[in-house]
């Protein structure tokens, strides 16, 4: 493209990004931030200190772009050749174009992924553990931070459910939200002495990470809150009080339970996030506006309603079930390689 088509497609980027309130909430933050008093309340300086950093990495590389193409705008009417310059600023733009993309409400969130086994057995734990495995490996190549919140093994072989969040990147939760829905896998079983061809399924629900008050406005009347004592083998104390807890948001029948924490005050506030971040997920799906309209999640149905399909034998492939994405490379995304699906 030439200058001046690469100028129309970032002035009008910026238009989408809302670029001049952007620049204003940025320097609103950082007078927060200034403040000498900003620290006295640090869980609400923190919450303020990634709502900046976010807001900061989603427009300050369009400025610089934008900065840059009015830079080479001013050489060319000197008569200067810039066409190398050109070519960066339009790869620039390209993988910044992708990112416009993200524009749900909660895309800037963290994410918290949930795995669990579905139907098949020994072989669904099995590929229960293969998917975290997957995301796993695309986080370490994207250089995110993860942090396991619960894990419980299966009984023969890989997990029966997992609950992890990943962050690090501007736009974790838009990257991943597409994952959510079952992963149905076709291959020779392992676990079979036959050697029979088995088909597993594993649900893996993305949500939000929901951090600041006020995202989702729980009623505390609607949730139900339980004590219970935990299980596993956990360190001193943790099994010998009531220190798990069960919290179920009553109109949907959504119930989260926490028990790997030491205390039950850290378990509730592990399992108010999840829930809460359970909550946002479902009512960016429902495209409803309030909690109160939400219609809890059909499981039954769930484990008959694939987004994806990974077939090891007789063939190789992996392949979207609305034919967004197809690939035979079923052993490269199941090591991480999931940015070809993402922009798919």
């Amino acid at each position: 493209m030439n200058i001046n088509e690469l100028k129309t497609k970032v002035d009008g980027a910026l238009d989408k990004l809302d670029i001049d309130t952007a620049k204003k909430q940025l320097l609103e933050l950082e007078e927060q931030m200034a403040s000498p008093d900003f620290w006295g309340n640090s869980d609400q300086a923190q919450v303020t200190t990634k709502r900046h950093s976010v807001l900061k990495n989603k427009v300050e590389p369009w400025i610089i772009l934008d900065s840059d193409l009015n830079d080479l705008i001013e050489l060319q009417d000197l008569g200067e050749d810039i066409s190398r310059q050109l070519q960066q600023l339009e790869e620039a733009y390209k993988k910044l174009e992708i990112n416009l993309r993200f524009d749900g409400q909660y895309d800037t969130n963290d994410a918290i992924i949930t795995i669990q086994s579905g139907a098949g057995g020994t072989d669904a734990q099995d590929w229960a553990q293969m998917l975290q495995r997957m995301y796993l490996r695309w986080a370490e190549k994207q250089k995110l931070k993860v942090q396991i919140l619960s894990e419980t093994q299966g009984e023969e072989a890989g997990i029966k459910n997992a609950t992890m969040t990943i962050s690090g990147d501007t736009y974790t939760y838009g990257k991943l939200r597409k994952e959510h829905g079952v992963h149905r896998l076709v291959r020779m079983s392992p676990f079979n002495s036959g050697g029979t061809r088995e088909t597993s399924f594993a649900m893996v629900e993305v949500m939000p990470s929901i951090d600041e008050p006020g995202q989702i406005d729980l009623d505390p009347s609607e949730l139900k809150i339980d004590t219970f004592r935990a299980g596993g083998n956990g360190g001193q104390s943790v099994n010998t009080t009531d220190s798990a807890v069960r919290i179920t948001h009553i109109p949907t029948a959504i119930s989260v339970s926490m028990q790997n924490e030491k205390s039950q005050i850290q378990n509730k506030a592990a399992a108010m996030k999840i829930l809460s971040s359970r909550l946002a997920q479902l009512k960016e799906e429902q495209h409803k506006d309030k909690l109160s309209e939400l219609k809890g999640p059909n499981k039954e149905a769930a484990w008959g309603n694939q987004i994806r399909n990974y077939v090891l034998h007789p063939y190789k492939m992996v392949k979207n079930a609305d034919g967004s994405f197809e690939s035979s490379d079923v052993e490269g995304v199941l090591d991480g390689e999931l940015n070809p699906l993402i922009e798919s």
